[in-house]
């Protein structure tokens, strides 16, 4: 059997994905990357290609993305994390789409024409808001766990509004609400929506819209918010927190194919 493999090295989590040669996922892991991310990305890999119940020797190419990317050691290649989730997503969606992207650290809008090539793109780097870490950060201060957020976000009865810019400042404000009264799933709701202000704030979205990424993975919520403040309508990903490194072992695939052709 034919197969490749992509590793997406991210802030928070460490992803692998195997696919066949007709684009077929076959095994896939994630695990959080901690400090040490080469040893993350090995454990990821091993895992994913023993879930597709292969060797590793049976991989004919690895290509490696996110941040991380240069860590993965073991891969033939690598790929930035906007090539892979454009990849990926118009794998699936291969028509004229917005991806929008919320990571650990940053968020990302990437705008492909209906050919899939790349014609616009935004990230957030100014800070942490809006992010997975920026939701980590305000479980941690409400004391509820992650997992929690979306469930007390859905039985809210009302959005509270939050208006800081800064996770610290965010904080702050979740604590004056709390104070003032609000209910905890008032706040979550009004924290997620926030999450969607912010992603609007960045850029327009034309086309059909897609969500990718580890924060839309569990808190689906996000993208009802969205679709609620852009007027349209927002769609996850499959597996949306292993779109990146799905790309990835999608370009893997195509390396392949070029290198076979080019011989």
């Amino acid at each position: 059997m034919r197969a490749f493999a992509g590793v997406d090295v991210g802030t928070t989590a460490t992803k692998a994905v195997v696919i066949n040669a007709n684009n077929k996922i076959l095994g896939s892991f994630v695990w959080r990357s901690g400090t040490d991310l080469a040893s993350a990305a090995r454990v990821v890999f091993e895992e994913a290609v023993k879930q597709a119940g292969l060797s590793p020797q049976a991989i004919q190419h690895i290509t490696a993305t996110g941040y991380g990317r240069h860590n993965v050691v073991f891969a033939h290649d690598a790929r930035t994390e906007i090539g892979c989730h454009a990849r990926g997503c118009y794998h699936y969606f291969p028509e004229a789409i917005t991806v929008v992207d919320i990571g650990g650290q940053d968020s990302k809008i990437i705008k492909l024409d209906a050919q899939g090539r790349r014609i616009g793109f935004k990230m957030n780097r100014k800070c942490a808001a809006g992010t997975g870490a920026f939701l980590e950060e305000i479980a941690h201060k409400l004391d509820i766990p992650l997992s929690d957020l979306n469930g007390l976000a859905r039985a809210a009865s009302h959005t509270a509004r939050i208006g800081s810019y800064c996770t610290v400042f965010t904080a702050t404000e979740v604590l004056d609400r709390i104070r003032a009264g609000e209910s905890t799933g008032d706040i979550v709701r009004g924290l997620f929506d926030s999450v969607a202000k912010r992603i609007l704030e960045m850029d327009t979205l034309t086309g059909r819209v897609i969500m990718t990424g580890g924060v839309v993975a569990f808190n689906d919520i996000v993208a009802e918010l969205l679709s609620a403040r852009a007027g349209i309508e927002v769609e996850i990903a499959p597996h949306p927190q292993e779109m990146g490194a799905f790309g990835a072992a999608l370009f893997a695939a195509e390396s392949e194919v070029r290198k076979f052709v080019n011989s």
